[in-house]
């Protein structure tokens, strides 16, 4: 799998190989904290696609706490 190339708002390139190595890490337990919950979902007998609906569902709810107001 080809590196994700991160990007600010404004298109430039988020370089810092330790900002880069946080967000890999970050994603990754979000992944497998996420797998254990459809997982735990499809076991408990619910739809896969309702538990999947719901993770979107939660992904749309998260807050930018550092928003600009333009």
């Amino acid at each position: 799998q080809k590196p994700t190339i991160w990007r600010r708002d404004d298109g430039s390139i988020v370089a810092c190989t330790e900002k880069i190595k946080v967000m890999k890490e970050n994603l990754a337990e979000l992944k497998q904290v996420a797998q254990d919950a459809l997982e735990d979902g499809l076991l408990m007998e619910v739809s896969e696609a309702q538990m999947r609906e719901a993770l979107h569902q939660l992904v749309d709810t998260l807050v930018n706490p550092y928003q600009k107001n333009h």
